[in-house]
């Protein structure tokens, strides 16, 4: 006997393609990053009702989903702003100054690692490694990896960005 699926959260037709994803694993455990990724692909971030969602229908309990969403970086549990800004906080990174990058973002926009800007304009991250130690230190803006930056020439990389 086939288990019935749980109702789709809202008539938004995105959620028609978060679960037409699962549908398409057979609604299997192994889907559930897949279905993660499709629920934040179509509204931004993971919150609690997608996350309940996605546990219902794929028959896992909700402290499963939200340990693996909370365990990848990747996965956001809040709106993220415009225009966002990934410090990498590798070792090579790291000795090369990442850290004075990020007391600069703070200093200049008052958002801490993890968190977005009041305005929305500006969501801060930090991750182990982006892969670009010959860049160092290296930031990913908007999806762009740049390296080699000061403090000042960032905070004014990041200014242009958002004025754009």
């Amino acid at each position: 006997m086939q288990r019935q699926r749980p109702e789709l959260p809202s008539s938004d037709k995105r959620w028609k393609l978060v679960n037409a994803t699962m549908r398409r694993n057979g609604y299997a455990e192994h889907a559930l990053i897949e279905a993660l990724h499709s629920v934040q692909d179509a509204f931004g971030f993971l919150d609690t009702e997608a996350m309940t969602f996605v546990a219902d229908s794929l028959d896992l309990p909700l402290s499963k989903v939200y340990g693996v969403a909370t365990f990848y970086h990747l996965f956001m549990l809040k709106p993220q702003g415009r225009h966002t800004c990934v410090v990498c906080t590798g070792t090579a990174c790291y000795i090369k100054g990442a850290g004075a990058l990020i007391e600069g973002i703070e200093q200049r926009f008052g958002v801490n690692p993890g968190e977005t800007t009041d305005d929305k304009a500006l969501s801060v991250m930090t991750a182990r490694c982006v892969g670009a130690c010959g860049l160092a230190p290296a930031v990913v803006l908007d999806g762009n990896v740049i390296g080699k930056l000061g403090t000042d020439k960032l905070v004014e990389r990041i200014e242009q960005e958002a004025a754009e």
